[in-house]
């Protein structure tokens, strides 16, 4: 059973950055792909992130190109976000997952950003 367990988030203005984490307990983490997802007010989770187990592929939802860098340190077993210049439409609880079930959902963590 994987578990995982989001950190990192907080109170952040506009233009501003955080860094994310989702530390996982497992015995197989470098071999699942890894993704952050979130989940604004009203709205369904939506993808924001992914990266492969080896951590040399990722892929990003299209308002996160260029801002937001995922990456993992398997022998930590974390898989981190990077969010760099942040709008207040990336106010949401962010979430991390693994495939292919995508059904690890934990308390996820808050990013509020202010305008």
């Amino acid at each position: 059973q994987v578990q995982l367990v989001e950190s990192g988030g907080g109170l952040v203005q506009a233009g501003g950055s955080l860094r994310l984490s989702c530390a996982a307990s497992g015995r197989h983490f470098s071999s699942y792909v890894m993704g952050w997802f979130r989940q604004a007010p009203g709205k369904g989770r939506e993808f924001v992130a992914a990266i492969n187990g080896k951590g040399d592929s990722t892929d990003y939802a299209d308002s996160m190109k260029g801002r937001f860098t995922i990456s993992r340190d398997n022998a930590k077993n974390t898989v981190y976000l990077q969010m760099n210049s942040l709008k207040s439409e990336d106010t949401a609880v962010y979430y991390c997952n693994a495939a292919p079930s995508w059904r690890y959902w934990g308390q996820g963590t808050q990013v509020t950003v202010s305008s």
